[in-house]
């Protein structure tokens, strides 16, 4: 087998393996290094995963409400076997996908524990042995691993990250979730859905901090509507096994609390994958266990580049992707084609969260006068079809221009929509050249037309603001 190799990329993760199909279309000789499937964690114990028992959450949640719609459906229950076997089907095709695509692209895949050595060089050890590969480029895309707090309990069975909960053959009874990020929501949103008793314990003060604002207290009441009990600003102080399950020990303020549960997930962040990555002659500049880079995405270590969670930052599936896209582009002399700067984040509860560029809050730290536009999704008739609960979508623009500079939304199909935003802000386009495009009619996507109105003054479909 050949050597020697113009990119070398450690990772086959979305960054890892759309960097090495962008580098291999650009007519680099690639090899891409993986050690377990293809898709890394994203598509076997992350992303998918989650979004395939988030759609089944959902689907059964719906049929038990289908009365409203005047559909009686009687003894619906969920086989949690057969909705793991789904879960499973859907990673399986996809990361055949992966393989066919990085076969037909010329890809060569390396089967094994990638570790870099200096030189340029790689070595990937697998039961057959192990061999050493080299390259005029390296790529760094290794990813990462779920963060465990380093408190009391958190080695006693039944104590998991989703790495372990994703192996759970049954639906628990009850969970504790240590984390109201994004990862936390979500789960909570779907087991609880599908009937198991959840509690959320946040150490800051608002769930999904990373977000509006009033996404944050919006989800706050949904989740509280649904049965699932949350503490913010709550401090876990350990784990112990109890009589009846898991007891949970956490402070609220001044106040010691507990919850017991079957089972208790730790969902407090993802730390960089960086171990047995290195060899002792070969560690790059790290900053707090993770790779520094540059705009290029260049380390300290000639010839080499990192990105995806390896680096700081948000810890996001399609940054990765656009990172190694970036990445292979710099190396090709190419200036990238997607704007990095703007991150869509996502939140795939039910309803769906989803933002691009700046808040209102933050346009106003940065001392940005703006004006902004939201509408109620409400007054949307497909949402009202639908029986969507509470949502929004608000428009931020610069004042003095009109230029977007960001969006936040909270309804069904937020997460298809935000990327509207994302293309107008890349593009430098004002909310009067957005509603140039006629909006079909009934669909989620009216509430984008509506809210541009009324950040021109007013929607026909609202009641007129009052002039003070």
């Amino acid at each position: 087998m050949e050597t020697r190799f113009d990119l070398i990329i450690i990772g086959a993760g979305p960054g890892g393996y759309v960097a090495a199909i962008q580098a291999a279309r650009l007519g680099m000789r690639t090899a891409l290094v993986e050690e377990d499937r293809a898709g890394g964690t994203c598509l076997n114990r992350g992303c998918i995963p989650t979004k395939a028992m988030l759609h089944a959450a959902s689907l059964f949640r719906e049929i038990q409400a289908g009365e409203r719609f005047g559909i009686l459906a009687s003894e619906v229950r969920c086989d949690y076997g057969q909705l793991l076997a789904y879960r499973q089907e859907t990673v399986d095709q996809l990361v055949q996908g992966v393989e066919q695509l990085l076969k037909g692209n010329g890809v060569t895949v390396l089967s094994g524990r990638g570790t870099l050595l200096p030189g340029k060089r790689v070595s990937v050890a697998s039961g057959e042995g192990t061999a050493v590969y080299e390259a005029e480029n390296i790529l760094l895309a290794a990813g990462s691993r779920p963060a465990v707090l380093p408190i009391p309990g958190m080695d006693l069975p039944g104590v998991l990250t989703s790495d372990g909960l994703f192996q759970q053959t049954e639906l628990p009874a009850s969970l504790t979730i240590i984390g109201g990020g994004v990862i936390g929501v979500e789960f909570a949103t779907a087991f609880s859905a599908l009937g198991c008793q959840v509690t959320i314990l946040e150490a800051l003060p608002r769930l999904v901090a990373n977000m509006d604002r009033e996404i944050s207290q919006n989800l706050k009441l949904i989740l509280k509507k649904r049965g699932i009990e949350t503490h913010t600003s709550a401090s876990v102080q350990g784990v112990e096994q109890g009589a009846d399950g898991l007891v949970c020990r956490f402070a609220e303020g001044e106040k010691e609390a507990s919850v017991t549960s079957q089972l208790v997930l730790c969902a407090v962040g993802r730390r960089a994958n960086s171990e047995g990555l290195f060899d002792p002659g070969a560690v790059p500049e790290l900053n707090r266990g993770r790779v520094v880079v540059d705009e290029c995405f260049r380390t300290s270590l000639e010839g080499v580049y990192a990105i995806g969670d390896l680096i700081g930052g948000m810890q996001l599936a399609h940054l990765a992707s656009a990172q190694g896209i970036a990445a292979v582009e710099r190396m090709a002399g190419k200036e990238p084609t997607v704007d990095l700067s703007l991150v869509p984040a996502c939140l795939y509860t039910d309803p769906e969260a989803a933002s691009v560029g700046l808040t209102e809050e933050e346009a106003k730290k940065e001392g940005i006068p703006v004006q902004v536009g939201k509408f109620p999704m409400s007054a949307n008739g497909k949402s009202l079809i639908s029986r969507e609960e509470r949502g929004f979508i608000k428009v931020v623009a610069e004042k003095e221009s009109g230029r977007i500079l960001g969006a936040q939304m909270m309804c069904a199909r937020a997460t298809d929509m935000i990327g509207e935003f994302g293309t107008a802000i890349a593009c430098g386009l004002t909310g009067e050249q957005m509603r140039r495009a006629m909006r079909p009619h009934p669909t989620y996507n009216e509430g984008v037309g509506d809210a541009l109105e009324e950040l021109a003054g007013g929607s026909l479909n609202v009641m007129p603001r009052r002039k003070r």
